[in-house]
């Protein structure tokens, strides 16, 4: 008898073919059989009018201190993913020293903007080494399956402690002390190894990240640390110095060249059509084109969405934050903030107001926010009231801007006035990377690139300004589906690039493709009705921090190593995820 059984549905194996009809016969964590099935089965669902797809591999979130207190990872498992990987952008949670826990706290919370208070309260410390922490993570319960990479900064704290964090040069000593490190994360199973080169990324006080200026010395060192290993990526993101100095394109693309060069490894980057730059993609692909016709192996990660802020007076972000007369009521309940924002003299005193620089020392806010603060007049033909009919590639005739003119007041007033409606809840969605021509046409050309990963979740990071863990779901409905302002992507490459494209990725063999023998992670959804909720930001983190949610309608089950563990929206009691170990057993992770 067979476990379970998937009945009557559209099966899109996830190899970029078309859909055909078939049942779906699972046996203990395995896919066993595919066709007209006449077995029984312990439990039967019903996928007749559905499509039935492996699971999603999401390769760019930032769980890594949700997984020590949240059993579910959401909202990943809300939008269809099944397997994800942590540890990007060069930090983390481990190696750490006893008694320096909060020096990487203070760094996730400026990089990621998760709260202090809440990895403070909710990470359950207890490991040193990287393979203490990827021991405690496994024997943890979890609804889905994770990855880890190792983060450098942490590594690079661990090794040069507080010369790390004043961005000093590493010694050979250090590099060498590094390298080991890493080789050894690698040896007990960890996916990778990450690195971040981004001026936007600062701690919680406001300085560089660790390794956010390391040396090509340092880079490539460390890199040897995967030499004779069969498995293992690098995850890089970079600016590539575009605020403070975009003539260094070429250097720093050599650089990571670099690195991929040393370990004749899968390398990605992220691929974003920045602002201001809005050409430096297209630099991006023209060397990542050029590094793989050498032999490289070089992926570009890419968002499913235009990437920006979630701004809301109860949000990470708004436009008055920085404004005196805001700051002398941003300690109230928001109900009755939005109330004092109502009254005139209030109201009349900060629109005479000026912002005052929120970036710099002592802040994790990236001097970027200054930059469009300064220009929220004209920014606000990008700004867009978030409503129930949700549109990810707004015209600017739905803007803040169109909605000024329509009242006859200035753009900021339209934007206080929306703002401070009602119990001072409403959203609005600013799209920055990815819609510098007010569409989504450029990443559409990106999308459809034979380099492009879907990517950029950022799932369990950014909680309070965005909520992208819902790409999978737009990658369906919105690319395939729902987009009217320019061509589509086929279902079958949507499908394709959120499963076996990124699990051929990170060298995982045993899932990304629904074909007998390999591992039951599966997603049933109605096609038709699949939709994206709107955010909601809700105070469910520890210490009572708060974070966006979204969660999605249409999927029917999602089901990891055979079992449920969303079914119509709601996450079950079964908890069969695992940390992935690569290179540690026949099939990842799983005996």
């Amino acid at each position: 008898m067979l476990d379970l059984k998937i009945k009557g549905g559209t099966i899109i194996d996830g190899s970029g073919a078309e859909g055909y009809s078939a049942d779906v016969g699972v046996k203990d964590g395995l896919i066993v059989e595919i066709g007209s099935i006449t077995q029984d089965a312990l439990e039967t669902l019903d996928a007749e009018g559905a499509i039935v797809t492996p699971g999603f591999v999401d390769i760019h979130t930032h769980y890594d201190g949700q997984i020590t207190w949240d059993e579910t990872l959401s909202p990943s498992l809300y939008n269809g993913v099944t397997t994800c990987v942590m540890g990007n952008c060069g930090v983390g949670f481990a190696p750490v020293k006893k008694g320096e826990e909060e020096r990487l706290v203070d760094l996730m919370e400026g990089v990621e903007d998760i709260p202090g208070t809440a990895l403070s309260e909710g990470v359950r410390w207890g490991w040193t080494s990287f393979q203490d922490y990827m021991n405690a993570l496994d024997l943890m319960p979890h609804s889905i399956d994770y990855l880890v990479q190792v983060p450098h900064d942490p590594v690079r704290m661990f090794v040069m402690g507080a010369r790390a964090e004043s961005n000093e040069q590493a010694t050979e000593n250090d590099i060498a002390a590094m390298r080991d490190l890493v080789r050894q994360a690698l040896e007990a199973g960890a996916a990778g190894f990450s690195t971040g080169r981004t001026d936007n990324h600062r701690t919680a006080k406001g300085r560089w990240t660790p390794s956010s200026e390391a040396s090509l010395r340092e880079l490539t060192g460390i890199a040897e640390a995967f030499n004779g290993l069969s498995h293992g990526v690098i995850q890089v993101v970079s600016d590539f110095d575009l605020l403070r100095n975009p003539s260094r394109f070429d250097e720093e693309f050599d650089l990571i060249e670099s690195m991929a060069t040393a370990t004749q490894k899968p390398l990605s980057m992220t691929w974003l059509q920045r602002e201001p730059g809005a050409g430096q993609w297209k630099l991006i692909k023209d060397r990542a084109e050029k590094a793989n016709q050498r032999g490289l192996n070089m992926k570009l990660q890419t968002a499913a969405r235009a990437i920006g802020v979630i701004n809301g007076l109860d949000a990470s972000f708004h436009p008055f934050m920085g404004f005196p007369g805001y700051k002398s009521i941003a300690h109230l309940p928001l109900t009755e903030r939005a109330t004092r924002m109502r009254d005139p003299q209030l109201k009349f005193r900060i629109l005479a107001e000026k912002s005052e620089k929120l970036a710099g020392d002592g802040t994790a806010i990236p001097p970027l926010v200054d930059i469009l603060l300064s220009q929220i007049d004209l920014l606000a033909a990008r700004m867009f009231p978030l409503d129930q009919e949700l549109d990810y590639e707004p015209e600017i005739s739905k803007s803040m801007l169109a909605r000024a003119k329509m009242s006859g007041v200035s753009p900021i007033e339209a934007i206080y006035d929306y703002l401070a409606e009602g119990d001072g809840g409403n959203l609005i969605y600013f799209p920055i990377f990815n819609y510098a021509s007010g569409s989504l046409e450029d990443l559409m050309s990106m999308l459809n690139h034979p380099l492009a990963l879907a990517s950029l979740s950022d799932a369990g990071a950014h909680v309070g300004t965005v909520c992208d863990a819902s790409f999978p779901t737009s990658m369906i409905s919105f690319w395939t589906r729902d987009r009217v302002r320019g061509p589509k992507l086929a279902l079958s490459q949507s499908i394709e690039m959120l499963t076996s494209r990124n699990a051929r990725h990170l060298g995982l063999t045993d899932r990304g493709l629904l074909k007998t023998g390999l591992k039951a992670d599966l997603n049933v959804f109605d096609y038709r009705n699949l939709k994206l909720r709107l955010p909601q930001l809700v105070r469910d983190l520890p210490a009572g921090g708060k974070r966006f949610i979204q969660r999605s309608d249409g999927y029917l089950a999602t089901i990891v190593s055979g079992t449920v563990v969303s079914r119509n929206g709601q996450i079950t009691e079964e908890r069969p995820g695992r940390l992935v170990r690569l290179n540690q057993s026949r099939r990842q992770g799983h005996d």
